[in-house]
C-alpha cells in the first residue's frame, strides 16, 4: 500500500475547487469520432460501447460518472490521450446513459459490478492477446473498485485507475447538501429526473412519475428511486452496500487512486487511510484538484498524463 502526495501543481489562481471542477466542463471540448457497438445482455437488455480511434495497443475500458457518457469532458479527454499513446480506448455506458432508454425497469448504481464484469469478460475473450486496463471516474470509479474488490476470477484486468471516487456514499450525499456544493446536487438530480422520464413513461414502470418529479436532491432520489429500483430498502442501505471503502484492502490488481482533498463532492475524511488499502493499491492525493478536475493551467490537463503513464507501467499480470 502507498499513500503519497501527487505531482499535480495547479496555477495559483486555479486552486479554487469549484473552478477546478467546472473549468474543463466549460472550456474543454475534445473532438472524438466514436464508433458505437451495442452489446446484448443475458437479461434481455443492452449496453452501448463507444470505441475511440482504432489503435493496436492495449485495451482501456472507461467507466463514466453519474449521468456521464462518452461525451463527458473527462472521457473524451482521456480518449484523446489514449489515442496519442497508441492505446485502444472504449467507453462503457451504464444503462440509460447512452442516449436511449434501456428495455428493463432498472438503471445503474455506484455499486454496479455485473455489467462492467460482463463487458470486461467479453473484451478479454474477444481480444485474448491484448492487455486489458480499466479507468473509472467518480461513480464509475466506485463501481470499478467494487468489482476489483470482489476479485471475480473471470475478469482479468492488468491494471486500473479510479479518479475522484466517492468512497463513502453517505458522507458524499451529505456533503452535496451543504454550501456551494448544492449546485452540483441540484444539477445531478435534475439530469437524473430528466433522463429517467422517458423510461418511466413506459407502462408498468415500478416507480410513479410523480415520485420521480418530487425528488429535490440526490439523497432523496436515491431513497425514492435508486434504492427500490435496484433491490435496496432505502438510501442508507444502498450507500452501505455500494460504497467501495470497506473492500479496498481486498483489491489484488495494481490500482491507482487519484484524489483531491478539496473535492466539493465530498468531505476530506472520505479519503481512505493507508491501513485501509491493500498492497496493490497506490493512493495519490493533492490538496487541490476539485472533482475530476486536476487542471494545471488553461489547456494543460495533468489527469490524462498521469493516467496514461500509469497504464504504460510494466505491471505484473493479475493472478
Amino acid at each position: 500500500m502507498t499513500v503519497v502526495r501527487s505531482s499535480f501543481r495547479p496555477a495559483p489562481w486555479l486552486r479554487n475547487p469549484h473552478l477546478q471542477t467546472l473549468w474543463p466542463v466549460w472550456f474543454r471540448r475534445p473532438r472524438i469520432v466514436y464508433r458505437r457497438e451495442r452489446l446484448e445482455l443475458p437479461d434481455g437488455d443492452f449496453l452501448d460501447l463507444d470505441w475511440g480511434p482504432l489503435r493496436n495497443g492495449p485495451l482501456v475500458v472507461i467507466f463514466h460518472g453519474l449521468e456521464g457518457s462518452s461525451r463527458s469532458h473527462y472521457a473524451a479527454g482521456l480518449m484523446a490521450a489514449l489515442s496519442r499513446a497508441g492505446l485502444q480506448g472504449v467507453v462503457m455506458h451504464f444503462r440509460g446513459c447512452s442516449g436511449e432508454p434501456n428495455r428493463r425497469a432498472r438503471r445503474y448504481t455506484a455499486g454496479e459490478t455485473d455489467d462492467p464484469a460482463h463487458v470486461l469478460t467479453h473484451l478479454a475473450r474477444r481480444f485474448p492477446g491484448r492487455d486489458l486496463h480499466a479507468v473509472g471516474y467518480s461513480l464509475g470509479g466506485n463501481a470499478l473498485l467494487r468489482l476489483l474488490g470482489e476479485d471475480r476470477p473471470t475478469v482479468a484486468i492488468h491494471s486500473a485507475v479510479a479518479v475522484s471516487v466517492p468512497f463513502d456514499l453517505a458522507l458524499c450525499a451529505r456533503r452535496l447538501r451543504r454550501g456551494l456544493s448544492r449546485m452540483y446536487d441540484r444539477y445531478l438530480v435534475t439530469r437524473l429526473r430528466r433522463n429517467l422520464a422517458l423510461q418511466a413513461a413506459r407502462p408498468g414502470f415500478p416507480i410513479p412519475a410523480e415520485r420521480i418529479r418530487a425528488c429535490r436532491d440526490l439523497r432523496g432520489f436515491d431513497d425514492q428511486v435508486t434504492a427500490p429500483l435496484h433491490g435496496f430498502r432505502d438510501a442508507d442501505h444502498y450507500y452501505r452496500s455500494a460504497s467501495a471503502r470497506p473492500i479496498l484492502a481486498r483489491i489484488r490488481v495494481p490500482t491507482l487512486l487519484l484524489h483531491a482533498r478539496d473535492d466539493p463532492f465530498m468531505f476530506p475524511e472520505v479519503m481512505p487511510q493507508a491501513n485501509e488499502l491493500g498492497p496493490h493499491t497506490r493512493l495519490e492525493w493533492s490538496p487541490h484538484g476539485g472533482h475530476v478536475g486536476f487542471v494545471e493551467a488553461p489547456g494543460r490537463y495533468w489527469l490524462e498524463r498521469r493516467i496514461v503513464r500509469w497504464l504504460q507501467t510494466d505491471h505484473d499480470a493479475p493472478r
